[in-house]
């Protein structure tokens, strides 16, 4: 069960910030560059101000968000090995990675399909209640799974169906989740409080995979569907111990015609909001698409079999974590932080697809992993706290959307990909199109901002650094 964060009132912006650099050159003329980071291009997300909590676990001081915590780490180690265990089982049923993609989109198709209803449903309920119903109805789902692998009876098109219901309840339970999370913690707590989830998530990835494998080889795929739908009982028993008089208020949004345009026409309007949307809807698309290039390196490139595509699983959540614990450390996001991730992680992925050994790929998957979790966490965070909470459900909705929801869109193309041209051109064409939707997004939102990239090669520089596009005038005017 993973999450993101939420903030409780509506943050103001944050003032424009300058700092000034002189840099003294032996040439003739001195170089003087003013950097001004603003909201839209390169500055600082809404929402978090001096009194943001410090410290790399200090949102598990709050006891709800303690229970919400301890029920998602139980409950995230089930879910990695039923991931593992799923793709798997699809790979063995079939022979075919395009398979194992179908799979994944089918379980993220509601979310494209449905995902802005989730968003309304959770701006309206109480979100508690909700996550009872979803988390409920998700034990179910992995205790049918297990049902017809254990009795032998297990067909391709069961694991079709119960992955589209998985993703039918995603579809109220994502958004509900990461808006929840606000409702827990409060405002000063909300970067820590989505880090942590992340690195909570990313705990249970490494031991998730790892147990699947040896469960797989040793009594067969059943088990782990079975432990997986018990799992669910953990954050049932959390939400169910929580205090609701400790929980903070927002406002709940009354039924009515038009919410759904209302959403949309409130990200329209918002540069730091629909940016980081549409570069967090190509990466999701087309660079996450892991199930179908880790299986297909492990059976197809090095000839290995379910534990080598658990350790390379590990690995990456290894890296993961590491990314998740060093962002509860910091206590802004700043999307030209977003952009210089999403170039790195495509550098990464194109790097480990032309990697000639088993040792030099899986080593790559552990920045890999981190510059991901980079992307997710700081682009996740950036909207949450730009978002009036009164339309953060509906906001989350959208980003869940097009980051999961593009899937379905992005994983048959490159399981095709995948199978008709070879594993390393269908991993290396996710960290081209990374690589591609970065740049460009981080140009749009640095015009945006009213700033130019300045690129100074010279030794014991920075080398590249974004500066106010007025500063080029100002020279031609002391020319």
């Amino acid at each position: 069960m993973s999450t993101g964060p939420g903030a409780d009132s509506a943050p103001g912006p944050n003032p424009r910030t300058t700092d000034t650099d002189t840099d003294t050159d032996t040439d003739t003329d001195t170089d003087t560059d003013t950097h001004t980071d603003t909201d839209a291009a390169a500055g600082t997300s809404p929402g978090t101000g001096s009194g943001a909590a410090r410290g790399t676990f200090s949102s598990l001081k709050i006891r709800n968000y303690r229970l919400f915590f301890s029920g998602a780490i139980v409950s995230n180690t089930g879910t990695w090995m039923a991931r593992i265990t799923q793709d798997w089982l699809v790979l063995s049923l079939t022979g075919s990675a395009a398979a194992v993609g179908i799979t994944t989109a089918l379980q993220f198709l509601p979310m494209l399909l449905f995902g802005l209803y989730g968003g309304v449903i959770a701006d309206r309920y109480p979100k508690r209640r909700l996550l009872l119903f979803s988390q409920g109805a998700l034990g179910l789902c992995g205790l049918a799974l297990a049902v017809l692998t254990l009795s032998g009876h297990v067909q391709v098109w069961h694991v079709y169906l119960i992955a589209f219901l998985l993703g039918m309840v995603t579809v109220v339970d994502n958004p509900t989740r990461q808006s929840f999370v606000s409702e827990m913690v409060g405002p000063n707590q909300l970067r820590n409080a989505v880090s942590l989830n992340s690195a909570n998530f990313q705990s249970a990835r490494l031991v998730g995979p790892a147990v699947a494998g040896v469960l797989i080889t040793a009594v067969g795929s059943g088990w782990a569907f079975l432990l997986n739908g018990l799992s669910f009982l953990a954050p049932i028993a959390g939400l169910l111990l929580m205090r609701t008089s400790e929980l903070h208020k927002v406002e709940r949004v009354p039924r009515g015609k038009g919410q759904l345009r209302e959403g949309l026409r409130y990200v329209a309007g918002r540069p730091e909001l629909i940016w980081p949307i549409v570069l967090a809807g190509f990466i999701g698309t087309f660079a996450f698409n892991f199930p179908i290039w880790l299986t297909a390196f492990a059976d197809k490139v090095f000839h290995a079999g379910a534990g080598t595509y658990g350790l390379f699983n590990t690995l990456m959540a290894a890296g993961s974590l590491a990314g998740a614990l060093l962002s509860a450390r910091r206590a802004t996001s700043r999307l030209r932080m977003l952009v210089g991730a999403a170039v790195l992680f495509g550098v990464l992925e194109i790097a480990a697809a032309l990697s000639p050994t088993f040792w030099l790929f899986a080593l790559l998957l552990v920045p890999i992993g981190m510059m991901g979790l980079t992307v997710n966490v700081t682009a996740n965070s950036s909207v949450q706290m730009a978002t009036d909470p009164v339309m953060r459900g509906r906001v989350m909705s959208l980003y869940m959307m097009v980051f999961v929801g593009g899937t379905p869109v992005g994983a048959p193309i490159v399981g095709w990909i995948t199978d008709t041209y070879g594993v390393r051109v269908g991993f290396a064409t996710g960290g081209a199109v990374a690589i591609a939707a970065a740049a460009t997004i981080g140009l749009i939102l640095a015009r945006a901002g009213g700033l130019r990239v300045k690129v100074d090669l010279r030794p014991g520089r920075r080398h590249v650094r974004f500066v106010p596009r007025e500063r080029r005038e100002e020279l031609a005017a002391a020319a």
